[in-house]
């Protein structure tokens, strides 16, 4: 009967996902549907890690994810756990061989959260590296089904989409980090004085990371490639959508994209490729 608890634990990881993120789960739905468990799994593993540094405020968190990084590792040595998030994502590192320097970059970068409240470039290229830059790796061992050598070729493209992706997630919760959680991950950057140059040498970096993460993502297999584009379409509206705010805006106000024109962006990205245009 442990099929049934496997069945339970996956379902978990999905329903936190949904529940957590309605744009990635868009992007999951548009992946063949043999990936969606262990990509529903890997986000699980990522959003109650960054939950425990940004929302348990009223506890130890320091030793939540102690505990979380500890049967984490439990967890993928013995092969279950009841924590059904943890043996779903399990599975899939245990399945599809994600190496464990992977993970172990990521909940470092959560660990820097803990402490760090401003970065130099070097940490700040660290902190990407760890908390978007090995998830996207982590996602790539997925899509490419145990071939190591595509895995390679695709590795620094699904890297810089990873880094764009991120970069854009600071741009758009610049409120949330700087007033409520104290945290300023652009290096160099000083608040208090966010303007018009400050925000285009940033959209500028950016825009680098996206040309290069569109560039692996034409080179991904059918199967995965319409739901990474998906979130890119997403990811990239989001961005334009910064980019035509003044800095005192995105300042001060959480950036959305109404479920309207999700649903538009989503159409239109199908469309594109099932002509081939993609």
């Amino acid at each position: 009967m442990k099929d049934l608890f496997d069945k339970i634990a996956f379902k978990t990881s999905k329903m936190v996902t949904r529940k957590y993120s309605t744009s990635f789960s868009l992007g999951i739905y548009f992946l063949d549907k043999k990936f969606h468990d262990a990509i529903y799994a890997i986000y699980g593993f990522v959003r109650f890690a960054d939950e425990i540094v940004d929302t348990f405020h009223d506890y130890d968190k320091e030793s939540l994810l102690m505990r979380f990084k500890e049967d984490t590792y439990r967890a993928i040595h013995e092969g279950i756990s009841l924590n059904p998030v943890l043996h779903s994502f399990q599975k899939v590192v245990n399945k599809y061989n994600i190496d464990l320097d992977l993970i172990e970059t990521f909940l470092q970068s959560m660990e820097m959260d803990l402490y760090k409240h401003t970065y130099t470039k070097k940490q700040y290229e660290r902190y990407i590296l760890g908390s978007a830059e090995v998830v996207g790796l982590m996602c790539l061992k997925v899509f490419v089904e145990g071939d190591q050598k595509a895995y390679e070729e695709l590795k620094y493209y699904a890297m810089k989409l990873g880094s764009a992706f991120q970069k854009i997630n600071f741009l758009r919760d610049l409120n949330a980090d700087y007033f409520q959680l104290g945290r300023v991950y652009f290096p160099g950057v000083d608040m208090r004085q966010f303007d018009y140059e400050t925000k285009q040498a940033i959209e500028k970096d950016i825009e680098i990371d996206f040309a290069l993460g569109f560039e692996g993502i034409r080179r991904l297999p059918k199967s995965s490639r319409l739901g990474v584009y998906v979130a890119y379409v997403y990811y990239y509206q989001l961005f334009q959508r910064i980019k035509n705010l003044p800095p005192a805006e995105i300042l001060n106000k959480r950036i959305r994209i109404p479920n309207n024109k999700k649903i538009r962006l989503l159409f239109k990205s199908y469309i594109k490729h099932a002509l081939n245009l993609l």
